[in-house]
């Protein structure tokens, strides 16, 4: 059966080169594609490992697989090389020479002993 998350053969070339080598799941009984689909429909679902639907292979394999992966940093080099693609395909300078971060969401200081006067109130802050 096919999922929305499942990767489509285009989507295989571009990432399949960083599961050629080493033990990333069980290589006679299933596929790396039907392994990295399976790890995509849990990321895209959010669901249980133990939920994973049975035309699967099975939750334990699949967690092994992604586990493995994970230590190895392939998820980390695939989401690099995806980036740097897409940098590249908007014209744009591979690796960003920086980034800005929304004040409103990073906590700056911690809050502030002493207040202030504020001059539109004409009193004390509180």
């Amino acid at each position: 059966m096919r999922y929305p998350s499942d990767v489509s053969d285009s989507e295989w070339e571009v990432i399949a080169h960083n599961f050629t080598c080493g033990n990333y799941g069980n290589r006679k009984k299933y596929s790396k594609r039907e392994l990295v689909n399976a790890v995509f429909y849990i990321i895209k679902t959010g669901c249980q490992w133990r939920m994973l639907p049975k035309d699967f292979p099975p939750y334990s394999t699949v967690h092994s697989f992604y586990r493995r992966c994970r230590l190895k940093g392939i998820w980390e080099k695939i989401m690099n090389e995806l980036v740097t693609a897409c940098r590249i395909k908007a014209v744009r300078n591979a690796d960003p020479s920086y980034s800005i971060i929304d004040s409103q969401s990073v906590k700056t200081t911690s809050a502030a002993e002493k207040k202030g006067i504020d001059g539109g109130k004409k009193n004390k802050g509180s």
